[in-house]
């Protein structure tokens, strides 16, 4: 195991659990279980998982947004309410749900804002990816966009107090601004963007590994043309990891669900008995 990771100053206060939001999407519930359980499993620290689900922000109000032809999942635009959902206050991570964690959120939050670093003055913090997709659909045949700063806002620390998130990243701006003012965070100065390692968003098909060099090996795999869940993309590189951590949730699942079996049995004859003493 590794050493811990040193203090960060985006921590959440004592007893806290650091909140995560995840992108959902119906055709990719999957995806999300799997990426969830890598984060939980590899966390030294609690951390509190949640879906971003459209259909519960619609129905709340805070969504009205109609959906347009280049978004390729649910949550295209939703992931802008990060710091609304987390009631603007302390940081949180929001996350697509095609990623593999592969370490530890805490040596996340450490690597973005080293301890001493004036973590206030960032509004967030992401990979700077310079990326161009080469292929022309992605997924299930979703069409692929390309524009400046794609991917950054496929995993951000967001610092939900600062002054210029609360301002703009309301429901009505997240329902009414358009894609490139918020997928390139246009409400945002450059020097209020902090920057991660590469490697916790690390972009299958296009970041490489260089064996001579650890600082290269990913520690967030994100499959962002499409996952092993895609038949399309069964075959990908780093497949077999999340396919591994698909395997072993399977397993846990079916674990609980015969040891759960015999306790609802019992129950349901308890009852049935009641029943019966009732009737007589």
């Amino acid at each position: 195991m590794s050493p811990a990771p040193p203090p960060s100053p985006l921590m959440p206060s004592a007893g806290e659990p650091f909140r995560v939001f995840v992108g959902y999407d119906p055709r990719e519930h999957e995806a999300y279980e799997v990426c969830r359980r890598s984060l939980l499993r590899h966390a030294t620290m609690p951390l509190d998982v949640r879906p971003v689900r459209q259909s519960d922000l619609r129905a709340a109000g805070l969504y009205w947004r109609a959906r347009g032809p280049t978004e390729s999942t649910e949550f295209s635009f939703t992931r802008f309410l990060t710091p609304y959902l987390a009631g603007y206050r302390g940081w949180a991570l929001f996350v697509d749900c095609d990623f593999l964690y592969l370490a530890d959120v805490a040596e996340l939050l450490a690597a973005a804002v080293p301890p001493g670093a004036d973590a206030d003055r960032l509004a967030v913090a992401c990979v700077k990816h310079v990326y161009e997709p080469a292929e022309a659909t992605k997924m299930d045949g979703a069409i692929q966009t390309t524009y400046p700063r794609k991917n950054w806002s496929s995993m951000v620390l967001y610092n939900c107090a600062h002054p210029k998130n609360v301002a703009t990243l309301t429901p009505d701006a997240v329902s009414t601004q358009t894609g490139a003012f918020l997928h390139r965070f246009a409400w945002l100065d450059d020097d209020e963007i902090g920057e991660v390692p590469f490697v916790w968003n690390f972009l299958v098909g296009h970041n490489k590994v260089d064996p001579a060099d650890p600082t290269t090996h990913p520690r967030a795999i994100h499959y962002t043309c499409g996952g092993p869940w895609f038949k399309r993309y069964r075959d990908c590189e780093f497949a077999d990891l999340w396919i591994k951590e698909a395997e072993e949730l399977k397993a846990e699942k079916d674990k609980l669900e015969a040891e759960e079996k015999p306790k609802l049995i019992e129950d349901k004859d308890a009852k049935e008995q009641d029943d019966n003493k009732e009737e007589n």
